[in-house]
């Protein structure tokens, strides 16, 4: 009974040494850290406090069992468990870091900034390099901790020999699912869209919200999601409205009579365009593009900073247009003309009856 009382005492000396040890130790990275410029020291010393806790308290109870005199089935359960808990320990330590790598990019580079095509091209290709890590990270704890069971080690080698009819029937089944694995890790590289790209897909107008190892979710302009499996940007086309810039130009057409007064319109469309805060100050246009039996087409161009700001001056300056169109130039709306020809060729029907 004494043996367990020392055996209990030590481990609990130990832990609450581990902890103190922490405690101080973290104490003093933490200020450290904010005395350093930047961010990135204080998100790796948030990220890494709660695994590096647990290390410290698996390094604790590995010298306080040194010093104890086990018996051998209990060391080997202990050892047992250690071949768990060390592999486990490492794999989350790891994880840890990625992920605060991860969330320092997210802090370097802002994509709420206007011009912010290298920090959606950085933040995109962090974040899918991120999940593969993570992923390989877990394959390789699962891996090392099953390979501490002596059983399942010396049955592997045997299981060997199957491993390639297994790999093939597995393969086939999941053809899918890798298909998109494999496409996910070729996005990270080759880039056809980032985050918080402007992208019309299926006929829908969205920006790419998360972009996964499989899918991709789309947030399109009311709110609804949009979930795309990551082959088919590899595979089918599809708009990106910002694949260089974010700069975009917008069109309006306005079909009116061939009588309109098109450099007074030129002049009331440049006067709307200069006063929507909207418009970036690049360009701006009004031609005509277009001139059938009836009608005429009125193209106006002009630019803005980006999709949605394209979208919002458009519809100021259509609005704007067609108020002033009907208001001081109801002349130039369109109509439908019929030529009747002259009077004297209007042939009345009559009817010839007997003379009586």
């Amino acid at each position: 009974m004494l043996d367990w009382v020392t055996a209990g005492v030590a481990l609990i000396l130990a832990l609450a040494v581990a902890a103190v040890t922490h405690r101080i130790a973290f104490s003093l990275l933490q200020r450290v850290a904010r005395h350093a410029p930047g961010q990135a020291d204080e998100i790796v010393v948030a990220r890494v406090r709660t695994p590096s806790r647990w290390i410290f308290v698996g390094i604790a109870m590995a010298f306080a069992i040194r010093g104890l005199d086990l018996a051998p089935w209990a060391e080997k359960l202990w050892q047992q468990i250690a071949g768990f808990l060390v592999p486990g320990l490492i794999g989350w330590f790891a994880i840890a870091i990625i992920q605060a790598y991860a969330d320092i990019a997210e802090v370097r580079y802002d994509i709420s900034v206007a011009d912010n095509l290298q920090a959606r091209r950085r933040r995109t290709r962090i974040g899918i390099l991120t999940r593969i890590l993570i992923f390989a990270v877990l394959f390789l704890t699962v891996a090392m901790m099953l390979l501490s069971i002596p059983s399942i080690r010396n049955v592997g080698f045997t299981l060997m020999a199957s491993a390639g009819l297994a790999g093939l029937a597995v393969g086939a089944a999941a053809q899918p699912a890798l298909k998109n694995f494999i496409a996910g890790a070729q996005l990270a590289f080759t880039e056809p869209i980032r985050l918080d790209d402007v992208i019309i897909m299926d006929n829908e107008w969205g920006r790419i919200e998360e972009i996964k190892l499989t899918y991709v979710v789309v947030r399109i302009w009311d709110d609804r999601r949009l979930v795309v499996p990551v082959a088919r940007f590899l595979e089918e086309s599809f708009q990106n409205w910002t694949r260089s810039t974010s700069q975009l130009m917008g069109s309006v057409f306005i079909r009116l009579d061939w009588s309109a007064d098109v450099p007074r319109i030129r002049q009331k469309a440049g006067e709307l365009i200069a006063a929507n805060p909207r418009w970036d100050r690049r360009f701006w246009n009004v031609q005509v593009t277009d001139a059938t039996a009836e009608a005429m087409e009125l193209r106006v161009l002009m630019t803005a900073a980006d999709a949605s700001l394209a979208f919002d001056l458009r519809c100021d300056i259509r609005e704007g247009l067609i108020s002033f169109i009907a208001t001081d130039m109801p002349e130039a709306l369109p109509r439908h003309r019929q030529h009747l020809g002259k009077l004297d060729d209007i042939r009345m029907p009559f009817v010839v009856g007997d003379e009586s």
